[in-house]
């Protein structure tokens, strides 16, 4: 698919008004994009695991108005209207007006929630534009029936992605491609693809804890993060070892592998961060706990011989990657040796689960 697909030229049926929901999770990334081109393209590929608990559920309601001249919405978070999360939106339509032409014709009332504490970390970025791509895919399905599920799909991701890159990993599970590979055949810069060959019993119904080291604002935004790597000394090693990564992790998933799995996952979590802090500007985003959860996972990992690993997004919060099979001997860990070092005490239970669902 290219961009011109995503552009119908005319719709069968006409719409007054109505309302879709959908729910859709966040994801974590295993091999990292971190560097965009232009139109919310990224530098390298990357594949995350869907979560399955921590999700964004999202109404659309809307209404035909009389002037087709400007956007219309407003915006609810948990009942609450929310009047600083419209030039993100306003933002966000403009970019694929040019896909979804009906989007002028009704006023928009946006409602929604999510399963996880604001701020806590998790990309609700992700959880929340592919809801609202799916809402609006919805639409565009009743003003044409004919619209396939793969379509569909494609759309929505493709969609999501304009509005958060990321996002376009969440519509399917329970592991997602995004951005062009040579050994993943429909791999797309456009859009995020259900990883297509065989997985390793070992990494089904993996397991994602999420410590809450520091659930404060981002200190640096997405987009300035990304920006970071224009000129930046090591981009072009660093978008070559992602390739590379990805590569290894398609052996590793069909072989089941674990310790080639950890030596991948935290490699790319720590190199995420070397490459913030070797930057112009430069940031350190870890807390003195991260450190601390890390070394006390590699140490537990040591003695027992366990195959939990740590991951990382842009933030102090360390995402806690295990096979479901070590559940009870790395769920004591967590409670007796790591919850010390979340913020409160705080910490969220997940595991990988299967993309956007509409309600």
């Amino acid at each position: 698919m290219i961009e011109p697909d995503f552009i119908l030229k005319s719709y069968s049926k006409t719409l007054q008004n109505g309302s879709f929901t959908w729910s859709s999770p966040s994801n974590i990334a295993l091999v990292k994009y971190w560097g965009k081109k232009e139109h919310q393209i990224p530098e390298n590929p990357s594949i995350s695991f869907t979560l399955n608990d921590c999700k964004t559920i999202t109404t659309l309601s809307f209404s035909k108005k009389e002037d087709n001249d400007d956007f219309s919405f407003e915006v609810y978070l948990d009942g609450e209207n929310k009047e600083g999360f419209k030039p993100k939106i306003e933002t966000f339509f403009k970019r694929i007006e040019a896909y979804l032409p009906f989007l002028k014709d009704y006023h928009f009332k946006i409602e929604t929630s999510n399963t996880f504490p604001h701020s806590s970390g998790i990309a609700s970025s992700a959880s929340g534009m592919s809801t609202l791509a799916s809402c609006l895919m919805s639409i565009e399905k009743e003003l044409n029936p004919e619209i396939i599920d793969e379509y569909f799909i494609q759309k929505a991701s493709f969609l999501a992605r304009l509005g958060s890159g990321s996002a376009c990993r969440s519509l399917e599970g329970d592991l997602v491609v995004w951005g062009k590979h040579e050994k993943i055949d429909k791999s797309s810069d456009l859009f995020g693809v259900k990883y297509p060959f065989e997985v390793h019993q070992n990494f089904k119904n993996y397991q994602d804890t999420i410590l809450l080291v520091d659930k404060g604002e981002k200190q640096v935004s997405s987009t300035l993060g990304h920006n970071l790597m224009h000129n930046h000394p090591f981009a072009q090693e660093r978008f070559k070892q992602a390739h590379k990564n990805l590569s290894s992790l398609i052996g590793v998933f069909n072989n089941g592998d674990l310790k080639a799995f950890i030596d991948i996952v935290e490699s790319e979590a720590l190199t995420l961060h070397a490459m913030m802090m070797t930057s112009m500007p430069y940031f350190i985003l870890m807390k003195p706990n991260t450190l601390e959860i890390i070394n006390k996972i590699w140490a537990f990992r040591e003695k027992t011989n366990s195959n939990v690993c740590f991951t990382l997004d842009a933030g102090a919060n360390v995402h806690v990657l295990f096979p479901e099979a070590e559940s009870e001997l790395v769920n004591e860990f967590i409670k007796n040796e790591l919850v010390a070092y979340c913020q409160n005490g705080h910490y969220i239970c997940d595991r990988i689960g299967f993309g956007a669902k509409q309600l």
